[in-house]
């Protein structure tokens, strides 16, 4: 099988390309990716192999769609997964354009390119923040339920998700959505929550919590959400939707206490600062058809040492990326 990845050099594409080539070294992995800040070419460096192309900046664009049929022309790949987006949603407040660009606009291109190549499959990797913000005795949301986007993260990512479906009802393209919970693990960029209460603690910083930190989330390891895409890859049924989660739900305050007892911290540590616009309440996701097709969460509980352990012995990776956190 060859596989044109798109946003393989960002947090979950990385670790996905280094999953698929470890697992499967007879495939060929086309890896593109635009290198805007949270794409990083230090994700990958350690997998580059003879059949593993690297294919980085202008021609990673999927917003353009010539250099993107160039792509498709030379490589001819069997299957696309879209990894590629702009993805927080701080930032989709601040600036909605380039998420319609990316996440809607890019999608498009891709979608085109892949009926007019004869993609066999096409994985569209979306995230639960399309359903909107769950009450606390609201049950888990299903694959087809109603969409709800607060954001105009959400908003966009919903969108994509919509074209997708009528690329494969007007089309017949054979496609795939897969809708992740909150993703968390190594090479993840320090402005995330996780990560970035790490490095502050790292740095001996306070953490900027939102209001009381009761939000909540369900946390999913980037191995699993990775191991997720890889059976719906294969076992899928086109035209359907697989949302991905170990049902781990914890408050933001919950994992702020748990990284500071980690760090032999107290809570003088928290800086409780504004909730940002429209701050969804919790995301909670249903993924029983998920599990029909075989797939169990490795890490059914947080790994949050390990991944405290990651940071600490990459330094080097994250310091340099601060650059672009914003609070």
């Amino acid at each position: 099988m060859k596989i044109l990845v798109t946003g393989g050099a960002g947090f979950i594409g990385s670790n996905f390309v280094r999953l698929m080539l470890n697992k499967y070294p007879e495939y060929t992995i086309i890896n593109i990716d635009k290198l805007t800040y949270a794409g990083n070419p230090e994700n990958v460096k350690d997998i580059t192999s003879s059949n593993h192309i690297k294919i980085f900046g202008e021609k990673g664009d999927i917003c353009n769609i010539e250099t993107l049929n160039e792509l498709f022309q030379t490589h001819q790949p069997d299957v696309v997964v879209n990894f590629a987006a702009e993805s927080h949603v701080d930032n989709s407040i601040l600036n909605s354009s380039e998420f319609i660009k990316t996440n809607i606009l890019g999608v498009d291109n891709l979608l085109k390119l892949s009926l007019k190549y004869n993609i066999k499959k096409y994985l569209q990797v979306s995230t639960d923040e399309v359903y909107g913000s769950l009450e606390l005795t609201e049950l888990p949301k299903k694959e087809d339920d109603k969409l709800k986007p607060r954001s105009p993260y959400s908003a966009a990512k919903a969108a994509a998700d919509l074209l997708t479906l009528s690329y494969f009802i007007t089309h017949n393209l054979p496609t795939l959505i897969t809708r992740g919970a909150n993703t968390y693990g190594p090479y993840h960029h320090p402005e995330k929550l996780i990560p970035k209460f790490i490095t502050n603690l790292i740095q001996g910083k306070k953490l900027p919590l939102m209001g009381d930190g009761e939000n909540i989330r369900d946390w999913l390891h980037v191995y699993d959400h990775c191991s997720a895409i890889d059976i719906i890859l294969h076992k899928g049924e086109p035209g359907q939707i697989y949302n991905i989660s170990p049902n781990n739900e914890k408050t933001n305050k919950e994992i702020t206490l748990t990284l500071l007892k980690e760090f032999n911290f107290g809570e003088e540590m928290i800086q409780p600062i504004e909730h940002r616009k429209g701050h969804d309440f919790r995301y909670s996701i249903d993924a029983s058809k998920l599990q029909d097709l075989g797939w169990e969460a490795k890490y059914k509980e947080l790994a949050l040492q390990e991944v405290i352990d990651w940071y600490k012995q990459n330094e080097s990776w994250w310091r340099p990326l601060l650059k672009d956190v914003k609070y």
